[in-house]
This record gives structure tokens, sequence and C-alpha cells, in this order.
């Protein structure tokens, strides 16, 4: 009895602890967890993506069929649909059989297409995805066509024109990593451009003159791009750092001294420099005191070393050009007597190589360049003759290009990257022609391509190796980036992109804001917040945003000026034509304002209303009385 009580009274009491866990919020703890049958899920999944993909087959040949009469390769299409069909029946299968685990899970894989073209209906190793080539197609290696023609290379399919000034651009400097160019002139200004900064405005971010009164003659970055190299027409070089901020300048010789190797630094005017290609300490120069130095950075007091060339009876000879090698060992000059001579760097006495015939005595060597292997040097001469050299073989010159005129000290000539082409640049007299830029074969010296520039004379070129853009500086002040959009990187592509900036208007209205820490509250200007603002304000002042009357020039009535000739008697005549007032009746002119003067009283008849005696106007006379008075009545004129 006492066990029935017991089990009738358990579920009342389980109801009751369900009620209560409810009530308090866990009611949902302790139930057991919920199974999933993952391969019944997985066999779900699987059919949904076999059905998915045989719908999105059907779409495809539906379209392809469509497609087919008018596609012109027919039969490619027709190798797709039996691609198709074999994949659909493979698909087909592999849905009747279920239990396989080799069975896709997915969209359908990518149909291969034969590479060779639509006749080949095998795969090979070829094969590409895609659409069907087109009619006519044939599969052309392009970097093999480029290897056997280097004129494709060359990227001058495009070109921008930077403003110099307008006289001669007589340096140019691109830093290792092309992102700024400096140009110099013999307006004595270095400026400065940014190609990532620059809009298709094209302005220069800043223009100086680090050496005053002196034509620039070289400028070079250098191998870190941190520090820039000016040579002008003086005897002391410079540094300046990326943003044009003197770092160093060399120290000027005793030019009494009559041993140039005693003196700490050049006496006469300067004719070229440049960095070292691995020591980005060490810097060249070249002067006309018969003397090329190699100057530390960190000391300018005093030269590193001193090279004097010398000529075949050993006098003082000036060298008119200088440059490092490729690897740094050695350093190469052309001299006036139409020698180019070599040294050891570290052996400054005797030269490594030398050629006492390079160039035609009398003539300045304008330009020395080592070819990116190293062994090939190029000189152009002022002689109008360009020459290549190897410098293991140095008593001939390998290949010799003639009439070239050069009319510059400075007139370039560069190797392309690849070191297969040669460009040098071409003067021209006033008038007669265009300056051209020409590129030469390094092996067979045959003129492959050239590029008329304008109608000035070229005489600097750049050719950037990571840009692959050529910069070319002009005689009328002109600085021209060639490039390809497809060949060239960065450089001049950053900045042609970008519109030009609108000026804001703001920047012209708003006043200079006066700071007067110690000025007491009520004399303190109110600081200005933000320039909208402050433009939002001036709008609303009538004075400020009345907009002013255009300039008048020439006779006017009234402050303004009429639509006449600029004569006095023209405005005469237009005066008195304009005129309608009729003065003849000083009564009337002057009642014409007295009905005005009375109903609106504005000077003097308020200060005396109260005084004044109201005036009585005679009243006209007719001149039918007037003749009936007698004679001896009438007024006598």
């Amino acid at each position: 009895m006492d066990q029935r009580n017991v089990s009738a009274a358990a579920p009342d009491s389980m109801k009751n602890n369900a009620d209560i866990s409810s009530l308090m919020g866990f009611s949902g703890f302790g139930k057991k967890a919920r199974t999933f049958d993952l391969e019944a899920i997985f066999e779900q999944t699987r059919r949904t993506a076999i059905e998915r993909s045989q719908k999105v087959i059907e779409q495809r040949e539906a379209e392809e069929v469509g497609t087919a009469d008018r596609s012109p390769g027919a039969s490619y299409s027709g190798l797709n649909d039996q691609s198709t069909a074999s994949y659909r029946n493979r698909v087909s299968s592999d849905s009747d059989d279920e239990s396989s685990d080799d069975e896709p899970v997915g969209p359908p894989l990518p149909l291969k297409t034969s590479g060779s073209g639509p006749d080949d209906g095998s795969s090979s190793d070829g094969d590409f995805i895609g659409p069907p080539l087109p009619p006519g197609y044939r599969k052309v290696d392009e970097d093999e066509d480029a290897e056997d023609n280097p004129v494709k290379r060359i990227p001058d399919s495009h070109e921008i024109i930077l403003h110099h000034g307008s006289k001669t651009v007589s340096a140019l400097g691109l830093d290792p990593s092309g992102a700024r160019l400096v140009s110099g002139g013999y307006d004595y200004d270095v400026r400065f451009w940014d190609f990532a900064g620059m809009d298709a405005s094209l302005q220069a971010f800043r223009s100086l003159q680090p050496c005053e009164c002196h034509h620039i003659k070289s400028l070079q970055y250098s191998v870190t791009g941190d520090v820039i190299l000016v040579v002008a027409g003086n005897s002391q070089a410079k540094v300046l750092d990326r943003d044009g901020f003197q770092v160093l300048e060399c120290v000027k010789g005793d030019q009494y001294i009559v041993d140039m190797a005693n003196t700490k630094g050049h006496t006469a005017m300067l004719n070229g420099g440049c960095w070292h290609p691995k020591i980005k300490e060490e810097f060249l120069t070249c002067s006309s005191d018969g003397t090329v130095r190699t100057w530390d950075i960190n000391n300018e007091k005093k030269h590193k070393g001193v090279f004097k060339p010398r000529s075949a009876t050993g006098k003082k000879v000036i060298p008119t050009s200088c440059t490092y090698s490729r690897d740094g060992k050695f350093i190469a000059a052309g001299c006036q007597d139409g020698t180019i001579q070599i040294w050891d760097r570290n052996l400054s006495v005797h030269t490594k190589f030398h050629c006492r015939q390079a160039h035609i005595p009398g003539s300045e060597t304008s330009c020395l360049t080592f070819s990116y292997t190293g062994n090939i040097l190029a000189s152009r001469g002022g002689d109008d003759t360009l020459k290549t050299w190897d410098i293991r073989n140095f008593r001939k010159p390998l290949n010799v290009a003639t009439g070239l005129p050069s009319f510059f000290p400075m007139t370039d000539c560069c190797f392309s990257p690849d070191d297969k082409l040669l460009v040098t640049c071409t003067s021209v007299k006033k008038g007669d022609g265009n300056g051209k830029l020409l590129f030469f074969d390094c092996e067979t010296f045959q003129k492959m391509y050239e590029i008329e520039v304008t109608d000035a004379s070229i005489v600097r070129c750049l050719w950037h190796p990571k840009l692959n853009q050529i910069m070319v500086g002009t005689g009328n002040g002109l600085v021209k980036v060639y490039y390809d959009p497809v060949k060239s990187h960065r450089g001049a592509k950053l900045c042609v992109v970008k519109n030009k900036r609108k000026c804001k208007q703001a920047e012209t209205l708003t006043q200079d804001y006066i700071i007067t820490p110690h000025a007491l509250p009520m004399f303190r200007e109110a600081r200005q917040r933000s320039t909208r603002k402050q433009l939002e304000k001036d709008r609303l002042d009538p004075l400020k945003s009345h907009k002013p009357e255009p300039p008048v020039s020439g006779p006017g009535r009234g402050g303004r000026v009429g639509t006449h000739g600029g004569t006095l008697s023209s405005f005469i005549v237009k005066n008195i034509a304009l005129d309608k007032t009729d003065d003849s009746n000083p009564r009337e002119a002057i009642l014409r304002h007295a009905k005005d003067a009375l109903e609106n009283p504005y000077w003097v008849a308020p200060a005396y209303s109260q005084t004044q005696p109201e005036p009585v106007f005679a009243e006209s006379e007719s001149d039918e009385e007037e003749d009936k008075e007698p004679e001896w009545k009438k007024r006598k004129i």
C-alpha cells in the first residue's frame, strides 16, 4: 500500500520539479544531446551537387548549340560537345553508383581544349583552358622575337614634357629607384620632379640655385639615392640631400701652388663628376686645373686622391669628362688632346690603359660611359664621332660612327639596359631641323632607330634600367620622358593618370592669422578654427561677398565710361546727344522737386518747420499779358 502511494506521488514531484526548473530558467539542463546521421547528410549533399552539375551542363549545351552556326570555330564547339557529353555520361554513371568513394562532389571540372587549335582532337601536354582561339591565330614567342629585334624594346610610344625653363637643360639625374628626377640648366636652376607626387600639370615641387650664377654641368644621385652631386661652372662641387638642402661643399684649392697635388681642392672650373658605383661616400670630379680628384663625403676639408693626366710629352692636359667603371676599380678621363686615360683607382701615378689618338686633338670629349658588362667603353667626342672601345685591347676602337654634330661640352651617350643598343644625341643649329636621338647596334654599329625630339639640340639622354624609360634634355629648356605603357614601369605612368588639382578658393580669400599670446583679451583676435567656416561667414557678409565691378578705362560720366570713342571730341558729341535735360528755364528746374521736398522734407525744412513761413511762389505770366504791357514798362535786355 505504501509503495503505491510512493509511486503515485513520484510523478507529481517530478512535475513540480519541472515547473520549478522552467521558472528558474535552467529547465534545458541535463537533456540528451541530439544525434545526426552524417552519412545521410553527405549522401544528400552529393546528390544535390550532381543535380546542379547536370543542370549547368545542359545550359552550356544549349548555349553552344545556339552559337555553333555563327561561331567561326564550329569544329571547336563540336569538340566541346563531345567532351561535355562524355563528362555528363561519367557524372550520370557516378550517380547510379552511390556507394563509390571516388565520386566528385561540387561543380563540374573545367573543360580542356587543345592548345594547337580546333583541329586537334587529342589532348596534349600543351592544353589550355579558355574560350576558342580566333581564326588564323598563330602562337608566337614574344621573348624570342624581342631578342632578335632589340628595337621593339625601345619605349617610345608615349611621351610627357616637363618644362624646366627657357634655356638649355645641361644636366639630368634620376635616383636608383626612379621616383625622382632632377634637371639643371644654363639658367642656374635645379628643379626637382617627383613622379609619384605630380599630377597631369607636371609641375616641379622645388626649384633652387645651389651655385648662384654658374651653369649646372652635371647632376647625379648616389648609389643609395639619398644625396645628389651638383657640378657647376665654379671650382667647388656641392652635395645636396633629396630635398635640395646642402650637405657638403668641397674646399677650394690654392691657385698659386704650381703642383696641383699639393692643394686641397680644385682651383679652376669643374668639367664633370660622378658617384662611385659601390661606395656611397665617394665621388669623382675633374677640372680645368688639369686634375681628377676623388672625394669622401665625410671629409670636406681635403680631397681623397689626385689623378693628373699627362700628354705624350709629359705636359698638363685638361680632362673634360670622367667616370668610374661599373665595378668601381677603374677611373677613366677624356682629355682635350684627344686622349682617353684610365687609372687603377688605388694607383694614381701611372695609367692602367691609355689611348693617345682616341679623338681629334683639341676637341672636347663630352661623355665617357661603361657598358653594364664592364668591358666596353663608349666615348662621345667633340669631333662629331661616337666610338666604342674594348679596354682589354685599347689601341683601336671596336666601332666608329661619324657625322654626329655636337655643339655642347656635355653631349651625352648611354647604353640600353641589355647592352645591345647605344644611344646618343645630336645638335642642330636654329632653324636647320630637329635634334635627334639615335640608337646604334653595339655589335654592328648600324643605326637601328632614331627619334626626332624637337626643333633644338639634344644635350642629355638617360635610359633608366628599372623604369625602362628614356629621359632627354633639350636646348630649348624641355625635359622629355619617353615611355611605353606595357614595357615601362612606374615613373611617368604614375603622374599622367592623375587629374589636375583645383585651386581652392579658401587659400586666396582667408587672411593670415596673427598670434599675439600676451595681448589683452579685449585686443586678442579670435583664432580661426576652420577655413571653410570662415569662408561661409564671409559669404553671408554683403560687403565681402560683393563682386567688384570690372575695371574701366577712358573718359566717362558719373564715374563710368560709355561705349564711345576715346577722344575728347567724340566724348563731347556723345554727351550732347545723350543729355535730355533742359536747363533753359531755371525756375521750372527748381520747382520740379518742390512737391517731393514738401512731402518728404529731409534737410532744411525739418529744422525750420516751426518758424519758417509758408513760401509763396509767383505765378508765371503768360506771353500775352507781357505783350499788353507798354513798351516803356518792358525790361530791357
